[in-house]
């Protein structure tokens, strides 16, 4: 009986073995075929080895700052022996330890991930991998991230396949260029850009942990929203790298109590400074290579931007917007609290206005009384603002006939300015702000965001490139690129073409105009033209220097007239202001509309003798290998490449930059006669500069538009100032009140690398002593005798007026009535725009 029960019981076991086998077999033909079918149209491996990733083009300022990156994936790409050893020894602990000795698939992990995932599975947990970095490079090149069955065989089958065809090193150049690591990151490169504002040869042991803790799972270590995780996750790294024999432990335990610190890069006054000029790189390079590269290409592009210039045109502009809009009142509080409950919680979650000053912060006010007004913060700190803070709040309003701006009653009480609960922008006083009055400590003064707008573009005049340039208050409040985009009437800031035609046309700086009033025949739109100057005051025969240098309407509209308006018109399309100026009257006084970039461009022909250099913001642009592709200054050079130098010859020379715009010497005679409208006309607040400059200040009908084009003999800078939607500044708000002094703002600190000097002398010029008024010639070292500007041979003669010389050329500007005469000194300082049209 025993006996047959053995007998049963081994054939049981040999028949269950048997049906074990047939099972196994049956298994594995199974599993054959579906790893067939799945695997049956893989992706096709081999295109990795021609892979390109995408790579993010870099902007770079002319003093080589990093400004700028355009991607959808930001990565750098950089090959494998450039990564340093311990990066890549961090990311092989963390991620694969074995990887230099599998082939491609870590059957120990496998096992451990599937002991692992029995308790996920029945907890209900995520499942882990046991993914090696080969696994991963198929994954994330060739397939979906699913979590499914089938995809983990494709995964397993193509890693198989990479190893017998790419190199370790190879597999591991893409993993480590290719990896998302958070931050917008993709690649070790971009990573330690985006965290650290370091190249990975900088990065310090602590910081190089980090980035290899990131690739599980960049979200749940962030250093700012889970600090606490990510120095956890850090450390685990550097245990493994020490249990690895990478690092030592002494320097594994050193680099875990260093603090986790991320930065923010490309943020900061010099970023939120160079905004608008980085969108116009954009759209330039976008217009010339398209989306594809611009976003993926990996270009190089530097530009002509100087940082330390763009700061201080920023700051101008800003200064010079918030100074306009706080002459014209206070428009009130950002909005209003009605109970006072929890308070500095509610403030905390007021909104400012995008882009104010570091130095502001919105405030509540708590009190207010005859003399000040009591304000708290969110982090409940109070503060005061004085009644002598806030008398410019005053109320405004526009005339309902005229549209100029109005002010209500002058501020003689706080509390006519600020009500209870009003919540306002603020910033500290400073003695600064504040010259003479007492500032306390806790003295705050009112501020608000301008309406007003405007824009500054300042170049080089002789290689055209633009070193600065900001298209309004606030790129994060409009885009619109007021300094490019705009197209507005220059008004006076014309003027000096009308009187380059004339002196081209046999006209000299002391040639004799008759201001006085006349009428012209109009066009379709209006029978008659009549100007007037800005003062509504006419002051007979002046000669075209002081016409210029006080900026006579009345006169530059006559000199217009008398030769005709077809000069102008193609001067004006050779300084590149206009295309197809209308050949109207008006026209003479600025009266079509160009850009700030155009007329600047236009003062730089006269500044560098004569040449139109177009303005640019491009120097060059390389490929992803550092090929370059593009350049500004395309000119050949013969003989600059020459492999042995011998000193004895001339250095190559260049052609200049530009096209003949205008000849030489009549270029200095409107920068002459412009150096006067800085130091006895319109122009007059860039005396405090202390050195030569010269300039132009321009103002439109009914005070729409203000500008000023100021330069020294080495830079150019413009302004404009004006609102969108066009409306009047208000009276007295011409181009040397609001334009002016934010270009003396500007130069002050943008011209300190420069050396004072003179401007250039032509040759062709003859320098003769004149009374600056009269033109009459004089003597040097009597009173109001200049050295004027002549061609050889046009200098006036003793005993003869200037205009007497006047008729002698044939010039009929003196005919019409004088009308009313006035030759005070104090004329000089006023400033005499674009006139009425009747």
């Amino acid at each position: 009986m025993k006996l047959l029960s053995f007998g049963n019981a081994l054939r049981v076991l040999v028949w269950g073995g048997i049906a074990v086998c047939v099972l196994g077999v049956i298994s594995l033909v199974a599993a054959a075929v579906y790893v067939v079918r799945v695997t049956a149209d893989l992706p096709d491996y081999e295109q990795l080895a021609e892979y390109e990733p995408a790579i993010m083009s870099r902007v770079h300022a002319g003093d080589g700052l990093l400004i700028a990156e355009y991607a959808r994936e930001h990565r750098v790409f950089v090959p494998i022996e450039n990564i340093p050893s311990e990066v890549v020894s961090a990311f092989l602990s963390a991620e694969d330890r074995s990887f230099y000795q599998h082939g491609g698939l870590d059957f120990t992990g496998i096992a451990r991930a599937a002991i692992s995932n029995l308790s996920n599975y029945l907890q209900g947990r995520r499942l882990e991998g046991a993914s090696t970095i080969t696994q991963q490079v198929a994954k994330n090149f060739l397939l979906s991230s699913e979590q499914a069955l089938a995809r983990k065989v494709q995964e397993m089958v193509l890693a198989r396949r990479m190893e017998r065809a790419f190199t370790k090193d190879q597999i591991l150049e893409l993993y480590l260029n290719e990896i998302y690591l958070g931050n917008r990151a993709y690649g070790v490169a971009a990573a330690a850009l985006n965290y650290f504002d370091k190249s990975l040869d900088e990065l310090e042991l602590h910081e190089i942990a980090y980035l290899a803790a990131l690739p599980k799972g960049p979200n749940n270590y962030h250093p700012e929203r889970r600090p606490e995780a990510a120095v956890g996750r850090r450390n685990w790294v550097l245990s493994r790298m020490a249990a690895n024999g990478y690092v030592t432990e002494a320097a594994a335990d050193a680099a875990a109590q260093q603090p986790l610190e991320a930065t923010t890069r490309l943020a900061g006054e010099t970023y939120l400074a160079a905004e608008y000029f980085v969108e116009q790189v954009r759209r330039e390079v976008f217009n010339r290579y398209g989306d594809a590269q611009i976003y993926e290409g990996g270009l190089s592009i530097r530009t002509t931007l100087d940082t330390r210039m763009q700061l201080a045109a920023r700051r101008a502009l800003r200064d010079g917007l918030e100074a306009y809009d706080r002459r014209h009142g206070f428009r009130g509080p950002l909005t209003q609290f009605e109970e006072f409950d929890d308070w500095p919680a509610r403030l905390g979650e007021v909104r400012p206005p995008a882009d104010i000053d570091s130095d502001w912060a919105v405030a509540l006010v708590l009190d207010v009384n005859e003399s000040e007004a009591q304000i708290g913060f969110a982090d409940r700190s109070r503060g005061r603002i004085p009644l002598y803070a806030l008398s410019w709040a005053r109320t405004p309003s526009r005339d309902a006939e005229t549209n100029m701006p109005r002010l209500g009653p002058a501020i003689t009480r706080a509390d006519a300015a600020l009500t209870l609960g009003d919540v306002v922008l603020v910033k500290r006083l400073t003695a600064d702000d504040a010259p003479n009055q007492t500032v306390a400590e806790d003295h705050y003064g009112l501020r608000q965001i301008p309406e007003v707008n405007g824009g500054i573009l300042a170049m080089d005049p002789f290689t055209g490139r633009v070193l600065a340039m900001v298209g309004g208050y606030s790129f994060a409040q409009s885009q619109f690129n007021r300094a490019v985009q705009a197209r507005r009437q220059p008004g006076s800031a014309f003027k000096p073409f009308v009187y380059a035609a004339a002196l081209e046309n046999g006209y000299t700086p002391v040639s004799i105009i008759l201001d006085a009033p006349f009428v012209a025949s109009g066009d379709a739109e209006m029978r008659f033209y009549r100007p007037t100057n800005y003062s509504n005051v006419f002051y007979g025969p002046s000669t075209l220097r002081r016409g210029l240098e006080l900026s006579r309407n009345v006169m530059t509209v006559r000199l217009a007239q008398d030769m005709g308006m077809r000069p102008v018109a193609d001067l004006a399309r050779r300084f590149g202001i206009y295309e197809n100026l209308q050949p109207t009257l008006a026209m003479s006084l600025g009266a079509g509309e160009t850009t700030l970039m155009d007329l600047v461009g236009a003062y730089g022909a006269l500044v560098n003798g004569g040449r139109h250099v177009s303005p640019a913001i491009l120097d060059r642009v390389q490929d992803r290998a550092g090929r370059t592709i593009w350049v500004a200054d395309g000119r050949e050079c013969p003989g600059c490449n020459t492999p042995d130098w011998d000193r004895t010859l001339r250095e190559p020379e260049l052609d200049a930059l530009g096209e003949d715009a205008v000849d030489p010497v009549v270029a200095y005679q409107i920068v002459s006669m412009l150096e006067g409208a800085v130091e006895r006309g319109t122009g007059s607040a860039l005396r405090a500069l202390g050195r030569p400059v010269a300039g132009k200040t321009g103002t439109t009908n009914e005070v729409r538009d203000a500008w000023f084009v100021g330069f020294s003999p080495d830079l150019v800078v413009g302004i404009y100032v004006g609102f969108d939607t066009p409306v009047p500044l208000g009276q007295g708000e011409a181009g040397g009140v609001l334009a002016a002094p934010i270009a003396r703002d500007f130069l002050r600190p943008a011209l300190q690398g420069y050396a004072v000097s003179n401007f250039r002398l032509p040759d062709g010029v003859s320098l003769a002593p004149v009374n600056r008024e009269s033109g009459e010639p004089s003597a040097l070292g009597r009173p109001g005798v200049i050295l004027e500007a002549f061609r050889p041979g046009t200098e006036p003669r003793r005993g003869v007026s200037a205009a007497d010389e006047a008729l002698s050329f044939g010039f009929g500007a003196l005919g019409g009535d004088r009308g009313d005469r006035r030759t005070r000194d104090d004329e000089d300082d006023e400033e005499d725009d674009l006139g009425g049209l009747y």
